[in-house]
């Protein structure tokens, strides 16, 4: 990041800024992170994504299963309409938006084409924002490839910093006032997984069955949206159970 220039480094630091005073947020965030950057990030390996592009998801959802106000959902806040086109299904019982391995191998597919449209991760990440037709019609209006060089909408140009502020202080984050002992971390759930290829006309009665409820079930499954799995065409799920309740 050229913070050499004064409108990126003022950028950068007013995103310092609002992230170091946000303390409520970036708390739960840099906690939520010790459960949920081990899922995401052999994902992003295994797809030759960087590894900064977690954080990508940080400031996305926070590290949750939102809905924006526009319908986008999940970790990786996808809409509906496009979530298919990455793998991803979407039902009235099966949302796979919120399936965070599936929704974190959908993000890779996209940033992978992103970069092939624009020939570096910046552009890539900033499209995740904007959407690549958009971004590629501004870079082509004003003449550059160079994120730090576009003019863009106050979203789109925030974007980028917010993201890089965002890993500054999660990969120190004693030195930005968050003294987070290793044992308040959030630590991944221990899981059984359960392949499921048939019906399963009600999950009350299925979490009975596999020695959990319905609740920690539906916490560990938030991609099941209704009460029962239909499995017409003899899809194979994977249902995640607890291996104790702590």
């Amino acid at each position: 990041m050229p913070v050499h220039f004064f409108d990126v480094r003022e950028s950068l630091e007013r995103e310092l800024i609002v992230n170091m005073n946000f303390h409520s947020n970036t708390l739960q965030c840099i906690k939520r992170s010790g459960r949920f950057f081990p899922v995401i990030e052999p994902i992003l390996a295994a797809h030759g994504i960087p590894d900064d592009f977690k954080y990508l998801a940080v400031i996305e959802s926070d590290l949750m299963n939102r809905v924006s106000p526009r319908g986008a959902a999940g970790f990786w806040q996808f809409m509906r309409a496009t979530a298919p086109d990455y793998g991803l299904e979407v039902s009235a019982e099966v949302d796979e938006r919120y399936h965070l391995e599936k929704a974190t191998a959908a993000a890779c597919k996209y940033l992978l084409e992103a970069y092939r449209a624009f020939g570096n991760w910046t552009m890539a990440a900033a499209s995740y924002n904007m959407g690549r037709g958009g971004l590629s019609a501004q870079a082509t209006q004003q003449k550059s490839n160079n994120y730090y060089d576009l003019f863009l909408n106050d979203e789109t140009s925030r974007f980028i910093f917010r993201i890089v502020a965002v890993k500054i202080i999660m990969s120190d984050p004693k030195k930005y006032g968050f003294y987070i002992p290793e044992e308040e971390m959030y630590q991944p759930i221990p899981v059984v997984e359960v392949e499921v290829n048939t019906a399963v006309p009600d999950l009350v009665e299925f979490a009975l069955r596999h020695n959990t409820n319905y609740k920690l079930l539906k916490i560990l499954n938030p991609w099941l949206r209704d009460n029962k799995l239909n499995s017409a065409a003899r899809k194979k799920y994977v249902v995640n159970i607890p291996a104790e309740r702590n």
